[in-house]
This record gives C-alpha cells, structure tokens and sequence, in this order.
C-alpha cells in the first residue's frame, strides 16, 4: 500500500502507489504552525507560507510561480494549521518531474524578499478581515480562545493585525532556521507512480533540506474546574455558537470512540441533534465533530440559530448529552455511526491528494501510519458500552464551554444554561 524511507539527514519520504488514476501529488509537510509561534510573532508560520509563493531565483515573481504548474492544468497551494504547514502540488502524472521541481524550488529557494513582505502584510490583513466578517467560522476561533486562552493554542492560526504589520525579513529567516529542518519534514506523493523511481528524484531534488534541531512546541496548560462563556456581541440575523466539552487527543485510543460518539450525535444527516435541531426548524446547519491534535481534543456541536430560540437549541443539546451518559446506546445506532466513518473515509480516499494527506498526516503528527483497514479495525472494536463510558467521563458540568457570536451582551442566561 505505501512505503517509507528515512534519509541519512532524517527527511522522511512516503510514497504510495495508486491503481486506477493517472494524478499524481507532492505533498511536503512540515512539523510547526501556530502552536510553535512566540505571542508577539503569532501569525508568521501562514505568513511564511503566503511568501514561498512570491518568488525564487529560478522563478522570479509571483506570476512565474503560478503560470509554472497552471501551463499543465495542475492544482497547488498550501496550508497551515496549528501544528503543521503544508505545500502541494496535483498534477497529470506525465508532469510529475515539473511539479516536483517547482515544489521543491518554492519550498527550498523562496527569496523572501522584505518588499514583497510589505505588499503581502495588506492581503494577511484582509484575510483576517474576511474571517472576523464570517461569524460562522470565526466562531470556532473563539471556542478555542475559551478553551486554552492566552497561549499558542488559543491563538489564531493567522494572527493579530499588530503583530503582521511588525513583521520583518529577519523575523522570517529566523523562523525558518528555528522550525524548518528535515528532520521534521515528510514528503509525501501519491498516485500513478513507481516509488523505487520517484524515491530517487524526490532525494536529489531536496537534499539541500536544512537539518538543523527544530524548535519544540510550548506544552498545553488546560485548567478548568467549572463551565465556562465566551460571548462575542454583533449584531447578526442568526446566532453562531460552539458548545462542548474537552476530550481526548490524537494520541490517545478512545479517539476512535470520541469520533463514534460525535458521529451518533450529530456527524451526519440522520444523527440524533441534526434531527431534534434541523428537523424542528431551529437551524439551519448544526453538526457534532470530534477535533485532536496532538496535546488536546475537544468534542463540539456547532450550530446556526435563530436569535430568539438560540436557548431552546442549547438546551436541546445539552439535554441530548445527558442522555447519552444515562442511556443505554442501541447496537444498530452505534453500528451506524462506525460504517459511516468508515464508508466517508474509503470515499475521500479515492483521490491522491486525500491519499498524500491520509499517511503523511499520520507520519507527522503520530510519527506512525496505520493503513485505511487498520483503521477500520479500531473503529470496528467500538462497542455500546465503550461510547457510554465515554460519555460519562467527558460530559461532566465542569467541561462544558460556550462560544458564541450574536446580538447579546450579557452571557448570565447562557451561563446558567450550562449544566447536565
């Protein structure tokens, strides 16, 4: 299915040959992002990532950058997260030589040049603008602002305005020689290949990696002994709210029961709050997900209310989390939710890019790879039982957290709504 091999410089490369496509990705990935920032640079691990896109010796400016891989239809971009930053490239596989040349020019050779820092300072800044307009996913920034407050994990992935107007070159360098390292990059390609031959080009072709010691991440402090509001006042047509509890993290099993629980709850159409929330015309979209890095995790039904019911909804939710400590769970519900966690990733996994992800992702954060039926296998050993344990250890009155966006400014009958 795949397979790993780890130069003598600790650069890790990943290659998983695909029947039936003839796509092909690169995906580089690499251990830093948000969590690894210092608060007065917060902002610079997806800065950086807008500027390996802005010009190499070989490809001078922006325009050269993106005509490269758009002259052979081929899909690029990048990404950042809070514990890893991404560069790929989707191309015919007949064009794999030319993506992997380009991925490896912006990721190696970026020029990152102060002009062109200061022209980008005003498109980051309009990125924030655009997600501080769109309460639906700012809304989820504030939830993990209540959850671990003023530290890396509570910071946004694409910082405050102040600290990107005062960053400058050095502060770029600097970040690039204290996070970026083969010893914490994985290449990932996936797709129509042969992985003895694109082993080799993908060597050559990065061996000018950095190999310097890559900086740690802080550790997450989380401290909580009672439920806990964060209200954001603007005046909205409909409330956006995130309510939920701490969980369990990448790293840990019940994960996998973390993940069949959130799915009963409301992980797809037929679960139970997208029935009792939707199916009574309270909102419009509301969806359980169980979200893990590697230090935390958090369970959180996110939902889109009407101003005047958003308290009914709250109550509602909470109410079907109770139940789901203090009842028993049906075989056929718990069976459900594990086919269709299962059946969603064999769907997603059809594509290279969703390949390229799925072992590189593993491989980084995990620093192991499970193949998609092992996988299945840890789903498949969920039982009733295991859900309802679950649900009494993290549905507990001092784990409950409320973000929300709308027209409200005192938080005191949100707050008293918060008990199970």
């Amino acid at each position: 299915m795949y397979r790993k091999t780890i130069l003598r410089n600790d650069l890790r490369i990943i290659t998983v040959p695909m029947e039936g496509t003839k796509a092909v990705t690169l995906l580089v990935l690499v251990g830093t992002g948000s969590k690894y920032e210092k608060e007065e640079e917060n902002g610079i691990s997806h800065f950086l990532e807008h500027m390996f896109f802005k010009g190499t010796k070989k490809r001078p400016n922006q325009l050269k950058i993106a005509e490269t891989l758009d002259r052979v239809g081929g899909e690029y971009n990048a990404f950042t997260g809070k514990e890893y930053t991404g560069y790929w490239a989707k191309v015919n596989s007949r064009h794999f030589d030319l993506a992997l040349d380009w991925v490896s020019d912006v990721f190696l050779n970026s020029k990152i040049e102060e002009k062109e820092i200061e022209k980008e300072k005003g498109v980051i800044i309009e990125e924030i603008n655009m997600y501080l307009d769109m309460p639906r996913g700012y809304v989820w920034r504030l939830w993990e602002k209540l959850l671990y407050g003023n530290q890396p994990a509570g910071w946004m992935v694409l910082g405050e305005k102040e600290n990107i107007k005062g960053l400058k070159r050095k502060n770029f360098l600097n970040y690039l020689r204290n996070h970026y390292s083969a010893k914490n990059t994985i290449i990932c390609v996936a797709g129509d290949i042969k992985s003895n031959l694109v082993e080799k080009k993908v060597k050559e072709c990065f061996k000018k990696t950095r190999i310097s010691k890559p900086k740690v991440k802080l550790e997450v402090i989380e401290r909580q002994d009672r439920p806990r509001t964060l209200i954001h006042f603007k005046k909205t047509d409909q409330t956006h709210l995130c309510l939920g509890v701490r969980g369990y993290d990448l790293l840990h099993p019940k994960k996998y029961i973390q993940a069949v629980l959130a799915t009963i709850l409301g992980g797809m159409m037929s679960s139970r709050l997208f029935i009792l929330i939707r199916g009574k015309g309270l909102a419009y979209y509301v969806s359980t997900s169980s979200q893990t890095y590697t230090d935390t995790g958090y369970l959180v039904t996110s939902a889109g209310i009407d101003n005047r019911r958003v308290e009914k909804a709250m109550t509602a939710i909470l109410k079907e989390y109770k139940v789901m400590k203090n009842r028993k769970i049906e075989k056929s519900e718990i069976q459900k939710a594990k086919e269709y966690l299962k059946g969603i990733l064999t769907l997603k996994l059809e594509s290279s890019d969703a390949q390229a992800s799925f072992y590189g992702m593993q491989e980084l954060l995990e620093n192991k790879v499970l193949t998609p039926e092992q996988v299945f296998s840890k789903i498949d050993a969920v039982g009733a039982e295991d859900v309802q344990e679950l649900a009494k250890e993290i549905f507990q009155p001092e784990k409950l957290n409320l973000a929300l966006i709308g027209p409200f400014k005192d938080k005191t009958k949100f707050q008293q709504l918060l008990k199970l």
